[in-house]
């Protein structure tokens, strides 16, 4: 089964329009993975961010496949439902494509606020007979709408796992990251899992940095690169999974990734606490 959802305009906070004469960082990604759905400024914004930090290629591809081990893992814990949230361009082996390989049943919300993501949302709609999956234009700092949306497609007392890859460095510190992870994530069942993938100047200060002002100076939407520390603080009050926060390419590595790739991102799962469950409900108008 397959729907779409798409915010009433009335609901929907101010947003930059789409504007193909600024690179855009859903844009920028496909153009790194060697996709076909960007424009020049997009282009001309990654081939700037390449001269400056080469690895920026293999890191993107290494993300994806982080994506690919995670939702592995998690079916591999029980878990049959995701809700993605950034999730960006179509793109081999989308989370639906991963999780109902191993489960046809799985139930996946894709959740991203640009809206060349919206015009390619067919491809993301491709649920098997068994499952089922929907699209949600909204961005990830309308926790409320994204829970109410998501409601249609997901039991929200039923364990899910909320997919945050690459997507907290485009929320500035002002509008605390931090806080947003746990207001999505204390909102979801006992046994959920919250899995973040974030962008670090940790191993290359100098060249990550100068790559990121680069790429600010020509993106509508700006990134903050955050230390171990700071993407630590992502998951504060919930129960890391082992390998812990660590490189994406050291968590659980397989077959599918390779040793000696360089990647400027952390990533992590953890489990939710039913201590700090607050089961969503949706507003009551007045």
């Amino acid at each position: 089964m397959c729907m779409l959802t798409v915010m009433n305009v009335a609901e929907r906070t101010e947003r930059p329009r789409f504007d193909p004469t600024v690179a855009h960082p859903a844009r920028v990604y496909n153009f790194w993975l060697g996709g076909k759905d960007h424009f020049a400024a997009d282009r001309e914004a990654g081939q700037e961010v390449m001269r400056l930090r080469p690895e920026i290629v293999a890191g993107a591809r290494a993300n994806r496949e982080f994506l690919v081990r995670v939702v592995r893992y998690l079916v591999g814990q029980g878990i049959r439902q995701f809700l993605d949230v950034g999730t960006g361009l179509p793109a081999p082996d989308n989370v639906h494509e991963v999780a109902q390989r191993m489960d046809p049943g799985c139930r996946v919300v894709y959740v991203d606020s640009d809206p060349l993501v919206l015009m390619h949302s067919r491809a993301l709609l491709a649920s098997s007979r068994e499952g089922s999956c929907d699209y949600l234009e909204a961005d990830l700092r309308d926790v409320d709408l994204i829970l109410k949306e998501a409601s249609r497609t997901l039991d929200l007392t039923q364990p899910v796992a909320l997919l945050l890859l690459a997507i907290l460095q485009l929320i500035p510190d002002q509008d605390e990251p931090a806080e947003i992870v746990a207001a999505l994530a204390s909102s979801l069942a006992p046994g959920s899992y919250v899995a973040i993938s974030h962008m670090t100047a940790d191993f290359a200060p100098g060249a990550v940095t100068a790559a990121a002002q680069a790429y600010n100076a020509r993106a509508a939407v700006p990134v903050t690169a955050r230390s171990h520390a700071q993407v630590s603080e992502l998951f504060s009050g919930f129960s890391l999974v082992a390998p812990g926060v660590v490189p994406i390419t050291s968590w659980r590595r397989d077959e599918i990734c390779g040793a000696d790739q360089v990647a400027d991102l952390y990533g992590g799962v953890a489990r939710t606490s039913r201590f700090l469950w607050r089961p969503w409900r949706p507003a009551v108008s007045a």
